[in-house]
């Protein structure tokens, strides 16, 4: 369970978004406005933030920048705006993830346990350890057995995003959406391309996986190889 607070200036979406989210075992509050929900984080300090950009007394971004002033609870931008410079302008700006509408309560749900997993302080960082991985998202390095294995970035890009997600099974479109910023017109060759060569360097295979395993019809998910596998 986390408390979070919304910042959404459409009705519709901010009621879907408390209802999805409260079914799922969260506190949730919500501000349909920039300086109402600047002055609900200072006040509540939840555990997390979901801000939409389009509000109507503020740019999302010019809030972000202030609430990045005086705290530094995670941030997840929920947005229709899909453009490169935007994204980049918005991590910029400090948020912690970003989400392109429109998306499913899952997947929401998932980015705040994702998010809120990796919101632990500098002491407390330790890399990630998924059976014989190690992944060092600081150092951008990656270790197999206690061997360090070399990755092309956005191999690392990949592994990485699905090491913040053990177990769960990722759809190929978030990950052109989140890994290669493609919302709209990218192509799942793409994604199995890397996969592949991931795979290689992991040691397995599509036909024999340890720690990639496919959801067919659905997605890849990461996963220790003494966990059974699921298809």
């Amino acid at each position: 369970m986390a408390i979070l607070h919304v910042i959404e200036d459409d009705a519709d979406i901010r009621s879907a978004l408390i209802r999805a989210l409260t079914e799922r075992g969260h506190v949730v509050s919500s501000s349909p406005d920039a300086m109402s929900g600047l002055q609900a984080v200072i006040d509540q300090k939840p555990d997390l933030i979901i801000l939409d950009l389009g509000l109507p007394d503020l740019d999302g971004v010019e809030l972000l920048r202030m609430l990045r002033a005086v705290t530094d609870i995670p941030v997840i931008i929920a947005t229709a705006r899909d453009d490169d410079a935007q994204v980049v302008k918005v991590l910029d700006a400090g948020a912690d993830d970003y989400v392109i509408k429109p998306f499913s309560a899952s997947t929401i749900d998932a980015r705040v346990r994702a998010v809120l997993r990796r919101s632990r302080s500098n002491d407390e960082y330790q890399p990630i350890e998924i059976g014989g991985l190690v992944i060092d998202s600081r150092s951008r390095e990656v270790l197999l057995d206690g061997q360090p294995i070399e990755l092309a970035p956005k191999e690392f890009d990949l592994l990485a995003y699905l090491a913040a997600r053990p177990g769960e099974v990722v759809t190929k479109r978030d990950l052109l959406a989140d890994v290669w910023r493609q919302p709209y017109g990218g192509t799942d060759k793409t994604v199995d391309v890397h996969l592949s060569w991931l795979r290689r360097k992991l040691g397995e295979t599509a036909q024999e996986p340890r720690y990639l395993l496919t959801v067919r019809g659905v997605g890849v998910k990461l996963v220790a190889p003494d966990e059974p596998v699921a298809q």
